[in-house]
């Protein structure tokens, strides 16, 4: 048993991704930091975020930017020294492609997503009309969306599909929100929640009865530009050396402060008095507080003996899984000119994959001269047979449908695959109630926090808030009774 001193507050925080190690950032900046400890299973900081060079080539193994716009990710960079690191979307990559199919046949071409539209919001009619995205009728559908009733059931949780055919039509749905969807969750829209993925545009139906009028007057009250499409790009931001830098940032913050890092696993947790025992594999460690920023299957195991109902709400979280596939080619062996963010697929077209982000148009460094660095994303809650798949097969399956969409040619020079089984928490039906009974039963645990994408925000700033959050949660008890 390791024994701390009555006086010393100690916080053990269990993994250490981003939601990890942003709570121990919080916890540094009070007026009186306790002793914390991170037990991680793996040894490596960092969790999914983790940047890899081989050569000229910078690939990101999981999420390659943030949206800077929420001031969570902004403050940790500023705290941490590296705002001089920053760097922001290529100006003439700012905007998305989708892969539209002709009829009749496999064939179609990359045309951009209409300008002013966000996800499920038409802020400009005009460009809508324009497209050839949607067919006559499914155009006038979208424009006909500020005549159609708002729904008045607002007790009632809705799926992301029907709401969006509701308000859009069915074939704005099938062949743009879906796949913008898919794109940012991985999920099955007929189960996503809109309550909990999308509660700005439930509230614009609520407040403005009309997502057209309620996504212009957001325009005009941030900034009076109505390109709201490229303004967005514009707000993600990244590193010069890859999302690495954020977690090589932190880590030297917290090592230098004197944070713990223990490689472990933890198994349970018990109350003894007013401390917690978190027990590892051969030893237990006392704490005045705990943090959890696991994935919440693996918290609902560790709470199972303190908190038998908050184990079997977390054990309802579903996860889906998905892989990134990073691939290298020599520019002349791609026909398409990738001058965009990178690209959506509908899941009507009948490919594989769901997207694919041109990462070396999208920042500097990330390929050799004359070659450009793709990174796919395959499998999801709507491909979950991707899982069963070896390596070489899924590479196989991309390879086929970047041939088709941007006309490639050649063989990669370098391929990357991550696998990440599991690990997409996703927001169905039911969610904001869940989360509901989580937090009072989190709540009735004293000193106690939990933190990471599976509750409320799969983006990097709501994972640090999270964290920050949970930090707080940990130490709340121990404020209130001194």
């Amino acid at each position: 048993m390791v024994n701390q001193s009555k006086n010393e507050q100690h916080i053990v925080i269990v993994g250490g991704g981003l939601a990890g190690l942003s709570a121990a950032e919080w916890l540094l900046r009070q007026e009186v930091p306790p002793k914390i400890t991170i037990i991680e299973s793996t040894g490596r900081l960092g969790g999914v975020i983790e940047t890899v060079s081989q050569g000229e080539w910078l690939m990101e193994r999981s999420a390659d930017s943030f949206l800077s716009v929420r001031p969570e990710g902004i403050e940790l960079v500023k705290r941490l020294g590296i705002t001089e690191d920053l760097i922001s979307i290529n100006p003439e990559a700012r905007r998305a492609l989708i892969w539209s199919s002709q009829k009749g046949g496999g064939s179609g071409a990359l045309l951009p997503v209409p300008t002013g539209f966000r996800l499920l919001a038409p802020g400009r009619i005009i460009p809508f009309l324009r497209s050839n995205i949607l067919s006559c009728f499914g155009r006038l559908r979208v424009a006909w969306e500020r005549f159609i009733p708002q729904r008045t059931h607002h007790d009632v949780d809705e799926s992301l599909e029907s709401f969006a055919v509701r308000r859009l039509g069915q074939e704005a749905f099938d062949k743009l929100v879906q796949p913008l969807v898919s794109g940012i969750w991985t999920a099955d829209p007929s189960r996503l929640s809109m309550a909990a993925a999308c509660p700005e545009f439930l509230k614009m139906e609520q407040d403005w009865g009309s997502l057209t009028k309620g996504e212009k007057k957001r325009v005009a009250q941030a900034n009076g530009s109505r390109d709201a499409s490229g303004a967005r790009y514009g707000q993600f931001v990244s590193f010069k050396h890859g999302m690495q830098t954020l977690i090589d940032a932190l880590e030297s913050r917290l090592r230098s402060a004197g944070v713990l890092v223990v490689q472990d696993q933890v198994r349970s947790l018990q109350r003894d008095g007013s401390q917690w025992q978190v027990f590892l594999g051969n030893q237990a460690i006392r704490a005045d507080g705990v943090v959890l920023g696991v994935p919440a299957s693996t918290a609902a195991t560790i709470v199972s003996t303190v908190s038998p109902n908050l184990s079997a709400e977390l054990k309802m979280i579903e996860f889906a899984g998905a892989a990134v596939v990073s691939l290298g080619f020599d520019q002349q062996d791609v026909s398409h000119s990738l001058r965009a963010a990178g690209m959506i697929i509908p899941k009507v077209a009948g490919k594989r994959i769901l997207a694919a982000s041109f990462s070396s148009s999208k920042f500097p460094g990330r390929a050799p001269p004359d070659a450009v660095l793709i990174r796919t994303f395959i499998g999801g809650a709507l491909d979950m047979g991707i899982a069963s798949l070896a390596d070489e097969e899924v590479v196989k399956e991309v390879l086929i449908d970047l041939r088709t969409t941007i006309g490639l040619h050649g063989n990669p020079s370098i391929v990357q695959v991550d696998r990440w089984h599991r690990s997409m928490p996703q927001y169905n039906i039911g969610h904001v109630e869940r989360m509901k009974k989580i937090r009072q039963a989190e709540a009735q645990l004293q000193s106690f926090g939990l933190a990471g994408s599976a509750y409320e925000g799969v983006g990097i700033p709501q994972v640090i808030q999270s964290g920050q959050m949970a930090a707080a949660n940990a130490i709340k008890d121990q404020a209130m009774s001194e």
